[in-house]
């Protein structure tokens, strides 16, 4: 019996599938429009379907896999390497399901929708921060140009501007004075805003198992927490703490030929966000450190000793991101052990 491998290049409305047999032959090219993408595989035998890890990928997957089909999502950059000839929807998908059947191939976890609800508030949170910078900074430069001069940072605009609005005697004009006013109050609006979704975030990881058991380990804090539950769920696609670290870019970044090895910087891969959440709440537990008399204190404090303080905090974020791993993956909550 020959095991068929299907790969599916997904898009907006205009599907394209290539069934393809395990020693590489293509048996069958399908176009399919969205709305008939499931009645689609729902009449054919159940088959090993294959997408790129793209925008609605993990919807169709769950839709596909409560179908019967074994499922699996692959990483866009894995694919370009076995996309022979042109660009088209249809190479795409040959290469997708060619890519799939290499033995040493690793696959993205499909996000539940508990999840990518998860993923939509940090988002929209993130969105909200970027504006309200944005807003703040395009308002600091036009009071220079008015001969005012505020501190960056969100907090001393907050501070200072109602300050600059009160003051009869800097030479503000009316018309700039009721503008300035009126940042203000959409700056005020964002903060409000920022303020509610935090709210929600924090409801949320108080009613997760996995934010909870996250947040016992030194600092991880609630939007930490959900960024780790957004982006691994209970981590266990993941062997062992290292390869979660080494996901996450937490680790050396390596140029060896000829037998030397040279270590470079950290490798960057990953999320992003995550990485920078982690490497935050590392370097806050870091300047708490100092009184602490546990294994992990003490590790830190000899770390600082000897290494920069830039150098210490990824350190200590590449194993409080093995710590966190361990305590998703077995549901137990982190103690710290005395020196």
């Amino acid at each position: 019996m020959k095991t068929i491998t299907i790969g599916l290049d997904i898009a907006k409305n205009i599907f394209h599938a290539v069934h393809m047999t395990s020693h590489g032959k293509i048996l069958k090219k399908k176009k399919l429009n969205r709305t008939a993408v499931l009645s689609y595989f729902a009449q054919i035998e159940l088959s090993c379907i294959v997408m790129e890890s793209c925008g609605s990928s993990n919807y169709w997957a769950r839709e596909l896999v409560n179908l019967g089909h074994t499922v699996k999502l692959i990483a866009p950059q894995h694919v370009v390497a076995y996309r022979r000839k042109n660009k088209n929807d249809y190479n795409d998908a040959e290469a997708i399901a060619e890519a799939s059947q290499r033995d040493s191939m690793t696959f993205v976890p499909i996000k539940t929708r508990e999840q990518q609800d998860a993923q939509i508030v940090l988002r929209i949170r993130e969105r909200l921060i970027r504006q309200r910078t944005q807003l703040s900074n395009q308002a600091r430069g036009m009071l220079l140009e008015q001969g005012i001069s505020i501190n960056r940072g969100w907090s001393a605009f907050r501070k200072v501007l109602p300050e600059v609005l009160e003051d009869a005697n800097n030479n503000l004009t009316a018309i700039s004075r009721e503008l300035f006013n009126d940042l203000y109050e959409e700056f005020k609006a964002l903060c409000e805003r920022i303020e509610r979704v935090e709210q929600r975030i924090k409801s949320f990881t108080e009613t997760n198992d996995v934010c909870q058991q996250a947040q016992t380990v030194v600092g991880i804090g609630p939007i930490t927490a959900i960024a780790l539950y957004a982006a691994i769920g209970q981590g266990k696609h993941f062997q062992n703490g290292r390869h979660f670290a080494a996901w996450c870019g937490l680790v050396p970044r390596q140029h060896s030929t000829g037998g030397n090895q040279t270590m470079l910087g950290i490798t960057k891969k990953g999320n992003i966000q995550l990485r920078t959440l982690l490497v935050a709440g590392a370097r806050s537990a870091l300047s708490r450190m100092d009184k602490k008399e546990d294994k992990l204190s003490q590790w830190a404090i000899k770390l600082k000793a000897t290494k920069s303080f830039n150098i210490a905090c990824v350190a200590l974020a590449n194993k409080l991101a093995r710590i966190v791993w361990s305590v998703i993956c077995n549901d137990k909550a982190y103690e710290l052990k005395g020196a």
